[in-house]
C-alpha cells in the first residue's frame, strides 16, 4: 500500500445526490442546508474511513463544455437546477475552505475531466487513488491503483469498484464502460447512443466485439435483423456518443497532486460554520482540539473586591455583569458580580453579594440605571434567589442582535471584537467548553467578570449611537427591551406539568406499541425486532416479497420514504409507520419532557431565544415547546399534561389567524387580498377561485389545499421546485400555478419586484417596525447567492413584521394585565399563539382584553383576527 492516498470527489454529483436524497432542510436563518448536510456527512465519512494524505473536490465550471462543440444538445434534457440547490453550492465551497480542502474547476471542462486527469497523474505505485462520485461514467477510470466509490440512492451508502468488481458487475473492462455508454447512451447527460440498445444488449455486443468501432465494423456478424438496422442507421451517433462519454484525462489543469495535501486539521472555522448551519449532530463527530485561546487582553485592569457593599459606592449608570454559565442560569447558579461605574470597578463574590441587604436593595432600585449584557438571563438568575432586578436601561445582547442580526454570537467578547476592542477574553478561553468546562480560581474569575463589566461600559455608548443612526430606537427601547423583561418573567414562572399524566401517557403509548407490535407479528406471520432495519428488511422484502426500493450496505432500506411508497402493497406498512410515530413520541417527547421537569417547582422552565432568528421570531429550547407535534392526535394529547399551577384556574390560548398573509396584504397593498380580508372571506378559497377561475361553490377541497400551499409558499419565497415537492405535482405544473397566482394578485408581484430593487439600493430590508436584515449578496455576480438574497428580501419583511406584531402584543398584554390588576399569567409563546393561565373569575375580562390587545398591537389596512379558547389543560384550550 502506498504512503500517498488521494481522494478525488465529484462535487456537483455528490451535491445533487445529497439534495435529492434528503428532505428540504433549512437552518434558523432560513438558508437551505440539505445538500450541504448530505455532502458533509459523505465528506466526514470519507475522511474518517480513508485517512487521505491528499484531497481535491472538483466542480463543473459552467453549463458549456468542449463536448457541446461535438453535440449541441449535450446535457440538454436536464431540468434547471432548483434554486434551493443552487444556493447551497457557495456554502459547500465555504465548508471545503474551512476544512482546508483543495477545490478546483476549469472553464469548458467538467469535474469528471479534472478527476480523470489527476487520477491518471496519480496512477502509479506511489499513489492510491479513491474517486467518490454518483456518476457511473467515472468507472472508466478504475485501474490497478484507482478505485471508484459510487453512491447509491443515499449519500453515505456506497459501492466501491476495483478492476475485479467492474468485471463482476458488467463483465467488461473499465475502458469498455465508455463503449457501453456509446451504444446505450445516457439519458441523464442526453447522450443519444443507439436507440433501442439497452445495457444488456450493449454488454453482450462488447463481450463479442470489444469496442464500439469493432461492433460497427462487424454489423454483418451481429445477430438480429432489427438490431443490425439500428446499428447501421446510427453509426455516426454511436461514435459521437462514445466520444461524449469519454473523460478527458489530459485536460489542461493547473493544479497538481502536491497542491492537494490534507492535514486533518479541523479548524475553528469548521466548528463555527457547523454551528451557524445548525449541524449540531455533526459537531460531535469532529474534534476541534483544545479550547480556543482567545486573544489575551493587553491592558492591565485594577479593581476592588468588595467584602462589604454600600449603595453609595455603586452609584447609578452602572454596568453590571451577573455571571452565569449559559445552561445554569435557570438554576440561579451565579458565579459572581462585576460592576463598573463612575466610582470604581468592583468584583463581588456571590455569597457576599446575596447576603448584603444594601446590595440587594441597589439591585431592586428602579431609579438606578443599569447596563447589562443579557437582561433576561440576569433577571431570571436573580429571580431564582428571590431578587427582582430593576432599573435595566440597556441590554447589550439585544442591541447587538438588532444591529447584527446575521451574527450568531452576541456575548461581550464577540461584540467588543466587532467594535475593534480587545479588553476581555472569551468565556471559552476562561472556562473551557463541553466536558472540560470548569470555574477557575477566584482571582481569575473576578478579573474576567470585571473586564466584562468594563468592556460593557465602553460598548454601551457605541451601541446606543448605532441604534439611533439606524432609527431603531423605538424597536429597541419600546419593544425588544421591554420584551426581554416579559420573557424573563415567563421563564421564571414556567408552566405546570402533570407529571403523573405524562407518565400515564407514556404507559398508554407503551401499551399501544405492544398491541401494534402484536398486530404486525400477526400480519407477517412471525415475531422479529421491528426496530431492527436489518430484520424488518428481511421480513418485508424476502418473506413478504415486497419490491425493494432502496438497498444499503447492511441490507434493505426501511426508511420512512421507502415505506411510504409501499403503503398500498401490504397493510402491515401502515402499522409499521404508526408504530414508529408512537415510538418517537414516547422517547423524544414523553420521556424527553419528564427529564426537564424542575423537581422543586414541578414546572418546565423553557428558555426563549430572543436574539437568534434573523426574521425576529422567537424560539424556545430546553425543551423546545414550539416543536411538540400536533398533527398526530397522540402528539396533540401531550398538551394535556400542561395544566394551570393553581386550583380553579384554566389554560387560555389565543392565536392570530393567518397573520403573515394579512401582513402580506398590507405591505403589498394588493387590492384583491385587502378586499378579501376586509370582507372576511376564506383567503384560501378566494385564492382558489381566482387562480382556477371558478365560482366559490366550484372550489374543491383539493383546489383549496393547493391554493393554501401557494399562499403560504409565497410568504416563504417558494420556488416551483419547492411547491412541486409540497403538492406532489410536476415542476412545470407548479410553475404555472405560481404564474397564475401572480396574475390574480398583481400587487403581490409588484411588491416582490419593488422590494428586491429597494434591497439592491439599500443593502438591507426592514420590517414594519424597522427591524433590519442585511443582504450583502443581493448584488453578487454569483447567481446562486443573488437569488437566495432576493428570496430573502421578499419574505423577511412579511415574516419579520408578523414577528414584530406578536412581540408587541406580548409587551402590551403584560402591561394590560398589570393595569387591570389581574392575577392572570402569560406562560408561553408558540409561533402565532399566546398561552396564559387564568383564574376562572378572570375569564370573562380576558375574553375582552386579549382580542382587544392582540388585534390592535399594530395597525394594518386589514383587520388582525384573533381566535381564543380555554380549558383545563393546554390541549383543551384549543
Amino acid at each position: 500500500m502506498s504512503e500517498n492516498k488521494v481522494v478525488l470527489i465529484d462535487g456537483n454529483s455528490i451535491a445533487y445526490r445529497a439534495f435529492f436524497a434528503l428532505p428540504l432542510l433549512n437552518n434558523d436563518k432560513g438558508v437551505y442546508t440539505n445538500a450541504v448536510y448530505g455532502f458533509t456527512m459523505m465528506l466526514l465519512k470519507v475522511l474518517e474511513e480513508e485517512s487521505p494524505t491528499h484531497v481535491l473536490v472538483a466542480f463543473d465550471a459552467g453549463k458549456t463544455t468542449f463536448r457541446h462543440k461535438t453535440y449541441q444538445e449535450y446535457k440538454g434534457g436536464r431540468q434547471k437546477t432548483p434554486p434551493e440547490l443552487s444556493e447551497q453550492f457557495p456554502i459547500i465551497r465555504e465548508l471545503l475552505d474551512a476544512f482546508k480542502i483543495k477545490r478546483y474547476e476549469l472553464e469548458q471542462y467538467e469535474a469528471d475531466d479534472i478527476i480523470g486527469t489527476l487520477a491518471k497523474h496519480a496512477n502509479s505505485d506511489l499513489w492510491d487513488v479513491k474517486v467518490i462520485t454518483g456518476d457511473k461514467d467515472l468507472l472508466q477510470l478504475v485501474d490497478k491503483n484507482v478505485k471508484v466509490s459510487l453512491t447509491r440512492k443515499g449519500i453515505t451508502d456506497v459501492d466501491t469498484y476495483d478492476l475485479q468488481h467492474v468485471e463482476e458487475r458488467y463483465g467488461l473492462t473499465p475502458e469498455q464502460i465508455i463503449d457501453m455508454k456509446g451504444l446505450m447512451g445516457d439519458s441523464s447527460d442526453n447522450i443519444p447512443g443507439v436507440p433501442g440498445v439497452g445495457e444488456k444488449t450493449a454488454i453482450k455486443l462488447l463481450k463479442e466485439f470489444g469496442t464500439v468501432e469493432n461492433v460497427l465494423e462487424s454489423i454483418d456478424k451481429v445477430s438480429g435483423k432489427k438490431l443490425k438496422e439500428k446499428l447501421e442507421d446510427n453509426k455516426e451517433q454511436a461514435v459521437m456518443s462514445k466520444k461524449l462519454a469519454t473523460i478527458d484525462v489530459n485536460s489542461p489543469i493547473d493544479v497538481q497532486l502536491d497542491n492537494c495535501e490534507y492535514h486533518n486539521d479541523v479548524s475553528d472555522k469548521v466548528v463555527m460554520l457547523f454551528k451557524e448551519l445548525g449541524f449540531n449532530s455533526l459537531l460531535e463527530r469532529i474534534d476541534p482540539g483544545a479550547s480556543v485561546e482567545a486573544e489575551k487582553p493587553t491592558e492591565k485592569i485594577t479593581y476592588d473586591i468588595l467584602e462589604n457593599v454600600s449603595q453609595s459606592e455603586l452609584g447609578a449608570n452602572a454596568a453590571i455583569i451577573i455571571e452565569c454559565l449559559e445552561e445554569n442560569y435557570h438554576h440561579g447558579d451565579i458565579l459572581g458580580f462585576g460592576i463598573v461605574c463612575e466610582k470604581g470597578k468592583y468584583f463581588i463574590p456571590t455569597d457576599i453579594a446575596l447576603k448584603s441587604d444594601s446590595f440587594v436593595t441597589w439591585l431592586e432600585d428602579e431609579t438606578v440605571d443599569k447596563y447589562v449584557s443579557d437582561a433576561k438571563q440576569s433577571i431570571v438568575s436573580l429571580a431564582w434567589k428571590g431578587i427582582h432586578l430593576k432599573g435595566v436601561t440597556f441590554d447589550a445582547l439585544i442591541a447587538s442582535y438588532l444591529l447584527n442580526p446575521s451574527e450568531s454570537a452576541h456575548d461581550i467578547h464577540s461584540i467588543a471584537s466587532r467594535l475593534g476592542l480587545n479588553g476581555v477574553s472569551s468565556d471559552e478561553a476562561v472556562y473551557g467548553k463541553g466536558a472540560k468546562q470548569k470555574v477557575p480560581s477566584q482571582d481569575v474569575l473576578g478579573e474576567h467578570i470585571v473586564r466584562k463589566a468594563n468592556v460593557l461600559q465602553e460598548i454601551v455608548p457605541k451601541l446606543q449611537d448605532n441604534i439611533e443612526k439606524n432609527e431603531q430606537g423605538d424597536l429597541f427601547y419600546k419593544l425588544e427591551m421591554p420584551l426581554s423583561l416579559v420573557l424573563g418573567e415567563m421563564e421564571q414562572q414556567g408552566v405546570q406539568v402533570d407529571v403523573k399524566r405524562l407518565q400515564d401517557m407514556g404507559s398508554e403509548l407503551e401499551d399501544q406499541l405492544k398491541k401494534i407490535e402484536k398486530k404486525i407479528y400477526e400480519l407477517v406471520g412471525t415475531e422479529f425486532n421491528i426496530n431492527s432495519p436489518k430484520q424488518l428488511g428481511e421480513i418485508l422484502f424476502e418473506k413478504l416479497q415486497l419490491p425493494a426500493i432502496k438497498k444499503t450496505k447492511t441490507g434493505y432500506s426501511t426508511s420512512a420514504d421507502v415505506l411510504e411508497k409501499l403503503k398500498d402493497k401490504h397493510e402491515v406498512i401502515e402499522e409499521i409507520l404508526y408504530y414508529r410515530q408512537l415510538g418517537k413520541l414516547n422517547s423524544t417527547y414523553i420521556e424527553g419532557l419528564l427529564k426537564v421537569v424542575n423537581r422543586e417547582t414541578n414546572k418546565i422552565h423553557t428558555r426563549f431565544n430572543q436574539a437568534l432568528a434573523q426574521t425576529g421570531r422567537l424560539s424556545s429550547i430546553d425543551p423546545n415547546l414550539q416543536n411538540i407535534p400536533i398533527r398526530l392526535e397522540a402528539g396533540r394529547k401531550i398538551r394535556q399534561a400542561f395544566v394551570p399551577s393553581e386550583k380553579d384556574w384554566v389554560m387560555f390560548a389565543a392565536d392570530y389567524s393567518q397573520i403573515e398573509l394579512r401582513v402580506l396584504a398590507h405591505i403589498a397593498q394588493d387590492d384583491k387580498l385587502i378586499e378579501a380580508f376586509n370582507n372576511e372571506l376564506d383567503i384560501h378559497t378566494k385564492t382558489a377561485m381566482d387562480v382556477f377561475h371558478v365560482s366559490e361553490d366550484e372550489v374543491t377541497s383539493d383546489m383549496r389545499r393547493q391554493a393554501k400551499a401557494v399562499n403560504f409558499g409565497i410568504v416563504y419565497g417558494i420556488s416551483d421546485y419547492g411547491l412541486s415537492q409540497n403538492l406532489g405535482i410536476t415542476r412545470k405544473e407548479a410553475k404555472q400555478f405560481i404564474e397564475r397566482y401572480f396574475e390574480s394578485f398583481p400587487g403581490v408581484k409588484q411588491y416582490m419586484d419593488d422590494i428586491v430593487k429597494q434591497a439592491k439600493q439599500d443593502g438591507f430590508v426592514t420590517t414594519m417596525l424597522n427591524r433590519r436584515r442585511y443582504l450583502p449578496e443581493i448584488t453578487s455576480r454569483n447567481f446562486n447567492l443573488r437569488s437566495f438574497a432576493e428570496r430573502t428580501a421578499m419574505n423577511t419583511p412579511i415574516q419579520g413584521s408578523a414577528a414584530d406584531v406578536i412581540k408587541k402584543a406580548m409587551v402590551d398584554m403584560a402591561l394590560r394585565i398589570k393595569k387591570e390588576g389581574l392575577n392572570t399569567r402569560m406562560l408561553l409563546q408558540v409561533h402565532d399563539e399566546l398561552i396564559f393561565e387564568v383564574p376562572k373569575d378572570e375569564i370573562e375580562i380576558l375574553e375582552k382584553i386579549v382580542p382587544d390587545v392582540m388585534e390592535h398591537a399594530i395597525q394594518l389596512d386589514v383587520p388582525l383576527k384573533v381566535d381564543y379558547s380555554y380549558g383545563d389543560t393546554w390541549y383543551d384550550s384549543k
